[in-house]
């Protein structure tokens, strides 16, 4: 099901995770090659990139490669479908950035509106007139077509907190407002969507786990030491985009605003806490396959579910592959090579449709911890 790709860039000294290189082998779904096809194909066919820069950044950015890393073993169709969530994602990202800079407040309140909406009824959004709702609602039918309402409306539960955070952080950029680092790490585990890319690990491994496993101490540890790291991993390499965009939401600025560090201490800092994650996942990883040892009690469900969870923390290992090598080897981060180094040449900063605003009037949702 999954083959070890040859690494083929360098990584900068300051960027470099020896123990990731040599502990955490990269694998890529077998469904790759074609899913870069599909992936752009998507993209054009929503409208989340215009032609033009399709054409020109679409394979460059290697979103595809990035969840072709993460998800072994999930049907096509499911891999196809998550693949389309992470491109539309980036997408998001770029639109928040975007309309914070140009103070399109009542295109940001109707978007998140938008997606609120969807994760509600995804059907009834899939020709929202905005580009980006009616794509989230498109991955969204398709994601809950593998496992059943249950997981479904855990999907969703995870994913409201998502957009909340998302909206704060517009406020906080419209205001200048660089968070302290530990209200950034509280919301950056949600803005990075933690909850929600572990969940995916269970129709990648198309078995719902028992809740028991689930709200395990050491399965949480395991999901959240992997969620950190890619997040904060991310914060690492963009942090020369996000200082050149004037952006506040990245632990290496909160260090340095809140904390007083240099930037080169930051970037310390930030790497030495990307390396303790590292340490925390290997630390609790032995006792994770302890508990799938566990539930092999002489039954099918039993055996299935302890393949289940083995192939999820199969999975949570390759986040820190896949992570580590996309930063290196997506354009998305190579800021020495723009033009304008505030706007990525493969962003469009024009703005969404012009709607009506609109507020999300559904219940006050935060956490998405369950």
């Amino acid at each position: 099901m999954h083959s070890p790709v040859r690494q083929a860039v360098s990584v900068p000294p300051a960027l470099a995770l020896p123990v990731v290189e040599s502990e955490f082998p990269r694998h890529l779904h077998p469904y790759w090659p074609k899913l870069q096809e599909k992936s752009r194909a998507w993209l054009l066919e929503k409208r989340l990139m215009p032609p033009d820069k399709v054409a020109a950044y679409a394979d460059s950015l290697c979103y595809t490669d990035l969840v072709a890393g993460y998800y072994i073993g999930a049907p096509d169709a499911l891999l196809a479908a998550i693949a389309d969530l992470s491109s539309w994602f980036f997408g998001w990202d770029d639109r928040h950035d975007r309309d914070a800079v140009h103070g399109r407040t009542a295109g940001w309140r109707h978007l998140c509106a938008g997606l609120h909406e969807t994760l509600q009824d995804p059907h009834a959004q899939l020709h929202h007139k905005d580009p980006l709702v009616a794509g989230f609602a498109d991955c969204v039918l398709r994601l809950y077509a593998h496992l059943g309402p249950r997981w479904n409306a855990r999907f969703a539960r995870h994913f409201h907190p998502v957009i909340d955070a998302y909206d704060h952080e517009f406020g906080n950029r419209r205001t200048g407002t660089v968070p302290s680092v530990e209200a950034y790490v509280e919301l950056r585990r949600l803005t990075f969507a933690h909850w929600v890319w572990i969940d995916l690990l269970e129709p990648t491994a198309r078995q719902e786990l028992p809740d028991a496993v689930r709200k395990h101490p050491a399965y949480r540890a395991a999901a959240l030491a992997t969620q950190d790291f890619s997040a904060w991993y991310n914060d690492l390499c963009s942090l020369p985009k996000e200082l050149a965009g004037d952006e506040v939401h990245n632990l290496g600025i909160s260090l340095i605003h809140h904390e007083g560090l240099s930037l080169q201490q930051a970037v310390a800092e930030v790497h030495r806490r990307v390396s303790d994650c590292v340490t925390d996942f290997l630390a609790v990883e032995p006792e994770v396959l302890g508990l799938a040892d566990e539930l092999i009690d002489g039954s099918a469900a039993g055996r299935k579910a302890s393949a289940a969870l083995q192939s999820c923390v199969f999975n949570m290992r390759n986040w820190f592959s896949s992570v580590y090598w996309f930063h290196h080897e997506s354009g998305r981060y190579r800021v020495d090579n723009w033009d304008d180094r505030s706007l990525p040449p493969y962003v469009s900063d024009a703005p969404g449709p012009e709607l009506p605003e609109c507020e999300w009037a559904g219940p006050e949702l935060a956490g998405g911890q369950e």
